[in-house]
């Protein structure tokens, strides 16, 4: 997949089959506007080409400032969209300036002049422009002016997943590992650089690789613990993860700690990926270092068994 950023860096395509969208966690509602995508580039000879943006326009126009949590940076949504076939992305950066596009000067400065597009398909309830004033009903009223086809993907086709972004962070922010794999497609997931931490877990039997996101707008699961997969280099190991501030312990600052299972490395400074699989249990405070070293092994048993 050949990846812009900018409209500056995009070659204008001779037919070019696009999409848009914000596409956070390329969820299975926006793998079928991608499946789509794929197969009417096929039929008609074209090339597909995804339009995104970043910032997550959320960060940029929202009204309260409030913090936005997301699914997938833009390195993941640029690997999933690899990974669901997408030729040609075009990455836009979105600014004040750039919401302040309407309909009109969107489709035009960038669906037609940039990229050239020959048909457009987008979802049911897509929207575009300033105040999301465009949506299907003018692209087809004035789709013979701009010189491409447009395709909605219907409601039904979209609406039988049931899915939305909204509705994974909310999974989640629940800790419902199983709902959001449900609605993905796939086990949510994370990437980190391994961190030196207190180093508590050793002494207690249960070594811990102390993971730093590095984005903060990536969403982060309810604290508690976790059995996931971790994946160092080209290996796929067993983990038990924990999120929170370790109380046992007085902490003070959340942490993210995964103990890896059969596993004896010095990891630090190496990036780590972990897939949720599922919650074990809430983050709680023990009697003492003790206490909490025979609920670890337990949690352990309980991991194993998860992922045997």
């Amino acid at each position: 997949m050949k990846v812009y950023y900018g409209i500056q860096e995009f070659q204008r395509l001779e037919n070019a089959v696009v999409t848009s969208g914000t596409f956070d966690g390329v969820h299975l509602g926006h793998q079928k506007i991608l499946k789509r995508l794929a197969e009417v580039a096929q039929q008609t000879g074209g090339e597909s080409v995804v339009i995104t943006f970043y910032p997550h326009p959320r960060t940029v126009v929202s009204a309260d400032n409030q913090e936005v949590k997301l699914l997938s940076t833009l390195d993941e949504k640029i690997e999933l969209l690899t990974q669901n076939g997408v030729q040609h992305l075009l990455v836009i950066p979105f600014t004040r300036e750039f919401s302040e596009l309407t309909s009109e000067e969107f489709i035009q400065k960038v669906i037609v002049n940039t990229i050239g597009t020959k048909t457009l398909v987008i979802g049911y309830d897509h929207r575009f422009g300033k105040n999301r004033e465009g949506g299907f009903d003018y692209l087809v009223q004035n789709a013979s002016r701009y010189g491409f086809g447009v395709e909605e993907i219907s409601r039904q086709d979209i609406d039988h997943v049931a899915v939305s972004s909204s509705k994974i962070r909310k999974a989640i922010q629940d800790g419902d590992m199983t709902q959001a794999q449900h609605f993905l497609g796939r086990n949510y997931d994370l990437n980190g650089l391994v961190v030196k931490g207190k180093q508590i877990g050793r002494t207690i039997g249960f070594p811990t690789a102390n993971i730093q996101v590095r984005e903060q707008t990536k969403l982060v699961p309810q604290d508690g613990v976790y059995a996931v997969w971790v994946y160092y280099n080209a290996e796929k190991l067993r983990g038990m993860l924990n999120i929170g501030n370790r109380p046992t312990v007085d902490g003070t600052y959340k942490t993210i700690e995964v103990n890896i299972l059969d596993f004896n490395k010095e990891i630090y400074g190496e990036n780590l990926k972990v897939e949720f699989v599922q919650k074990v249990r809430p983050e709680q405070k023990f009697n003492g270092l003790d206490a909490l070293k025979a609920q670890i092994a337990q949690d352990k048993l309980t991991v194993s068994d998860i992922l045997k």
